[in-house]
């Protein structure tokens, strides 16, 4: 089960997704090899979002913690989800939630910063 913190954070961030005109699609999609946490249209783009939170000011930024294993694992992830469906330009973004407020980074990495076998 998903802790409460990270729930919270979730819905925070598809609200400001929705406020900034992008639709949700999923929450949670899950396949066997991982999970995305958000994915939503902004526009003909499917963006696939990681939602990372933090209350601790001493520990590294929330996206800071999106490592190359994390990136391989949502490259796969968005690999699942898209199989079978119509070719679409795709983006991977980043929502940072802290005690100063939203931070959403556009293509936080792309295809080409995830190392294969990660």
């Amino acid at each position: 089960m998903r802790d409460v913190e990270g729930r919270a954070a979730e819905d925070l961030a598809c609200q400001y997704l929705r406020a900034q005109g992008m639709r949700i699609v999923a929450r949670n999609w899950r396949w066997r090899g991982g999970e995305v946490d958000i994915i939503a249209k902004d526009g003909p783009t499917l963006v696939f979002v990681e939602v990372r939170s933090r209350t601790d000011p001493h520990r590294l930024r929330p996206e800071e913690s999106v490592d190359a294993r994390k990136r391989a694992r949502l490259w796969r992830t968005a690999q699942a989800y898209l199989a079978g469906k119509p070719a679409v330009p795709v983006r991977f973004d980043v929502v940072a939630i802290t005690p100063e407020g939203v931070r959403h980074i556009r293509g936080a990495f792309a295809a080409e910063d995830v190392r294969p076998g990660a």
